[in-house]
C-alpha cells in the first residue's frame, strides 16, 4: 500500500537537504586539507628543501610587498634614502611569510572543523584559532575534532620553529658574502671599479700574481650560486653600507678578470678564466631561479654587450698611462674582452635592476640589453615568481 503524498514529500525533501549538507561538508573538508598542504609545501620549499626550488606562494608575498616599497620610493630622489627604505624590504617580506602560512592554515582547519560537524563557521573559527595558537580555550566535541586540534597546534609550532632556525642559517650565508664585499672596497674603491682594482694591484707590484685572488673569488661565486638559490631571500638582503652590494662586487671582479684575460699583457692565468666561468654560472643560476631571460650560448658580436667600444678604449688608454702593460693589438683585446663579458652582461644588469643595486660603473649605471638570441624577441623581466 503506497504512503500518502503528504508523508513522502517532506521526507524526500529532508533527505535531499541532508545529502546536500553532507556533500558540502565533505567538500569543505577536502578544500581545507588542500589549503593546509599548500601552506606546508610552501614552507618546506622555502625553509627546508636544500636546493633551488621556486615557490609560487612565497613569490606572491614578495611581489606584493615589493609593490608597496616601489610606491614608497617612487618620489624619493636620494639613493641613500631609497636604500634606507629598501633595506627593510627583504626582512619584512620574510617575516610576512609566517602570518601568510598561518592564515592559510587557520582557514584550512576552519573548513575541516566545519566539515567534521562544527555547528557554525563561527565555532569552526573559534576551534581553529584556539588550536593554531595553542590557546586552549576551545574544546572539541568529537574524537576526530580532537585529532584536528592536536595536528593544527603541532603545525603552528613547527612553522614558528622553522622560521627561528632559518634565520641563523641565512645570516651565516649573509656574513660570508659581505666579508668579501667589504674587503673589495680596499682593492677596488667605492663604488668598485674593475679598472681601479687592477691599477691598485699594479701600483703594489702584484699585477702578475693574482691567482690567489681569483681562487678566492671563484670559491665566493660557488657559495653565492648555492646560497642565493636555496636561500633565495638573500638576493634582496642589502649590504650594511649603502655603497656596497654583492652584485656590484660580482660585476667588478668579473670585469677585472676579463680585462686581465683579454687586455693586460701578463702571462696567461687560467685561474682568472675559471673565476669568470664560476661567476657567470652563479649569476645564471640566480637568474634561472627568478626566470630572468638570457641567451645561454651568446657570441659576440652577434649578441651585443652594454659596454661600448669607447668605454673600453678609455680603460685601455688609462692602463697605458698608468704603466700597466697592455696587449698591442687593441682591436683583438676589445673582441676578447667582449667575448668574456657577453657571458654575463645580460644577467648582471638584469639582477642589478631587480635588486635596486647602488651605482657602480659597468654594472648598475646602465640598462640590460634584453634582445636574446638571433630571431628571439625581447621578453620582460620577472623579478620574482
Amino acid at each position: 500500500m503506497e504512503a500518502p503524498p503528504s508523508m513522502t514529500g517532506p521526507r524526500t525533501f529532508l533527505s535531499l537537504e541532508v545529502s546536500w549538507m553532507t556533500l558540502l561538508r565533505s567538500l569543505a573538508f577536502l578544500l581545507g586539507v588542500a589549503a593546509v598542504l599548500l601552506a606546508l609545501r610552501s614552507a618546506i620549499q622555502t625553509f627546508v628543501l636544500p636546493r633551488s626550488a621556486r615557490d609560487r606562494l612565497t613569490g606572491m608575498v614578495f611581489q606584493a610587498v615589493r609593490r608597496l616599497f616601489d610606491l614608497r620610493i617612487r618620489w624619493i630622489h636620494s639613493y641613500r634614502d631609497q636604500d634606507r627604505i629598501m633595506a627593510f624590504y627583504a626582512p619584512l617580506s620574510l617575516l610576512m611569510l609566517l602570518p601568510t602560512w598561518l592564515g592559510i592554515i587557520l582557514a584550512g582547519y576552519m573548513a575541516m572543523f566545519w566539515g567534521l560537524g562544527a555547528q557554525s563557521w563561527g565555532q569552526a573559527f573559534w576551534l581553529s584559532g584556539s588550536s593554531l595558537f595553542t590557546l586552549g580555550f576551545a574544546t572539541a566535541d568529537t574524537r576526530s575534532q580532537q585529532l584536528l586540534i592536536f595536528s593544527e597546534a603541532t603545525i603552528g609550532l613547527i612553522l614558528v620553529a622553522l622560521l627561528i632556525a632559518y634565520l641563523p642559517t641565512m645570516y651565516g650565508a649573509f656574513s660570508r658574502r659581505e666579508a668579501a664585499v667589504t674587503l673589495l672596497e680596499i682593492r677596488a674603491g667605492s663604488p668598485p671599479s674593475a679598472a681601479e682594482m687592477l691599477i691598485r694591484f699594479h701600483r703594489l707590484g702584484t699585477l702578475d700574481h693574482l691567482s690567489h685572488q681569483w681562487v678566492q673569488w671563484e670559491q665566493w661565486f660557488a657559495d653565492l650560486g648555492e646560497s642565493h638559490t636555496s636561500l633565495a631571500p638573500l638576493v634582496f638582503f642589502r649590504s650594511p653600507q649603502p655603497e656596497h652590494s654583492w652584485l656590484t662586487a660580482a660585476g667588478t671582479v668579473l670585469d677585472a678578470a676579463a680585462l686581465v684575460a683579454s687586455t693586460v699583457d701578463v702571462p696567461r692565468d687560467a685561474q682568472a678564466e675559471l673565476c669568470i666561468r664560476a661567476g657567470f654560472v652563479a649569476l645564471r643560476q640566480i637568474a634561472d631561479f627568478f626566470r630572468i631571460p638570457y641567451n645561454p650560448d651568446p657570441h659576440f658580436p652577434q649578441d651585443p654587450i652594454s659596454i661600448c667600444r669607447q668605454e673600453f678604449d678609455e680603460v685601455y688608454q688609462r692602463f697605458a698611462a698608468e704603466g700597466i702593460p697592455v696587449k698591442p693589438d687593441q682591436e683583438r683585446a676589445w673582441r676578447d674582452f667582449a667575448g668574456w663579458r657577453v657571458n654575463y652582461d645580460t644577467v648582471l644588469l638584469s639582477l642589478a635592476l631587480m635588486i635596486h643595486a647602488p651605482y657602480a660603473p659597468w654594472t648598475s649605471d646602465r640598462s640590460p640589453v634584453l634582445p636574446l638570441a638571433q630571431g628571439q624577441p625581447a621578453r620582460p623581466i620577472h623579478w620574482a615568481r
